[in-house]
């Protein structure tokens, strides 16, 4: 029996740590990474080219991406797409639409849900008299939501075309707290032959975040640390700017060969482990191919996520994380694969995303 508790003294701990990680992270401050599953990505195909698609975006995913491309739209289209994350105990799920309102303007909505579901609570497993009891172990839930409203315009300028984006940040932990966050981005594109050009700017607004929390739910994990008096943390968290820059262009072979190549700079205006860091910035690249026959197959790789990695001797080094991925199109729906582990260089295992795009043009 003693041993039984200190295991599940253990569990309780593990759990009141797991909390405070994810909710301390929310403390009064400038974060650096803070709101980190709106950064992800979507889209199988981009995820391929890993993520270099700021300037050549220019479908349903660009109100994700960049929203000025969304004036590449011709009709409706919708966009779903499933991942796993960290061996399939989160999920990661997206889904998009977006409509032309006329022929110079175009809307579109998104939604993502970053979770882990069915998490153990067994903060309540002993009870007052020292007993053992099964039946007090309870399920709960942590999730992230963003939702995102998009309005993108051609300009009077031939090619140059502008977008934004609203965003509501929804993030929830059991009972125990949650906050609402809103923020906003904008996008440029200007496109001049088989040059494209774009910059996104995400969280202009610098995204904030209000969190609640239960005092009651916050002590029964508090409690189960013996001896330690947890004060509530902060509540109020803010999201910093980050930039995004890119340049692509497209080589046409034979008509029916047409190769897309991008690169772009990721700017995070804080100091991290990219593989360019001061004290202002912060500047990840990532590079991006596509090669695409008779607008129906796609071949596409990718490089990406370059960071200094200090090794166990204490030399450094730079490490990078190569995506690869294919695509079929055919009538108005396109399917794609990438392989790519999913928001980190780190050495664990890759992961395989699908991603669907419907185009209406397949009900004329």
């Amino acid at each position: 029996m003693r041993y039984l508790r200190k295991i599940f003294s253990l569990k309780k701990k593990l759990l009141f740590f797991l909390f405070l990680t994810t909710y301390v992270a929310s403390a009064q401050t400038v974060r650096k990474y803070s709101n980190e599953f709106m950064n992800i990505g979507v889209d199988a195909a981009a995820f391929g080219m890993s993520n270099a698609v700021v300037a050549s975006t220019n479908d349903v995913n660009s109100g994700y991406w960049n929203p000025a491309g969304l004036v590449g739209l011709e009709d409706r289209q919708l966009s779903l797409m499933h991942a796993s994350y960290f061996a399939n105990i989160a999920n990661y799920d997206y889904a998009a639409f977006a409509m032309p309102l006329d022929k110079q303007s175009v809307v579109a909505l998104s939604v993502i849900r970053f979770g882990v579901d069915d998490i153990l609570n067994t903060t309540q497993l002993i009870d007052e008299q020292g007993n053992i009891d099964y039946n007090r172990i309870s399920l709960f839930s942590t999730a992230d939501y963003g939702v995102t409203f998009s309005y993108a315009r051609e300009l009077p300028l031939d090619g140059l075309n502008v977008g934004v984006n609203a965003k509501v940040i929804r993030r929830i932990i059991g009972d125990f707290a949650s906050s609402w966050g809103f923020g906003l981005d904008a996008g440029i594109q200007f496109n001049s032959g088989n040059w494209k050009f774009g910059v996104m700017a995400r969280d202009i607004t610098t995204t904030f975040n209000a969190w609640s929390i239960d005092e009651e739910q916050f002590a029964t994990i508090s409690n189960a640390v013996e001896g330690q008096n947890q004060e509530l943390p902060e509540t109020t968290e803010i999201t910093i700017p980050k930039l995004q820059v890119g340049i692509a262009k497209e080589f046409e072979f034979h008509f029916d060969y047409i190769l897309l190549a991008e690169a772009d700079l990721n700017f995070r205006f804080a100091q991290t482990n990219d593989i360019i860091s001061t004290e202002f910035a912060s500047i990840d690249p990532a590079l991006g191919l596509q090669f695409k026959y008779i607008d129906m197959i796609f071949v596409r790789a990718g490089m990406g996520n370059f960071q200094n990695i200090q090794q166990l001797d204490g030399s450094d080094s730079v490490g990078f994380q190569p995506n690869i991925g294919v695509g079929f199109k055919y009538k108005g729906i396109q399917i794609d694969y990438a392989l790519t582990d999913i928001g980190d260089q780190s050495a664990a295992l890759y992961s395989n995303v699908f991603s669907v795009k419907l185009d209406w043009s397949i009900f004329r």
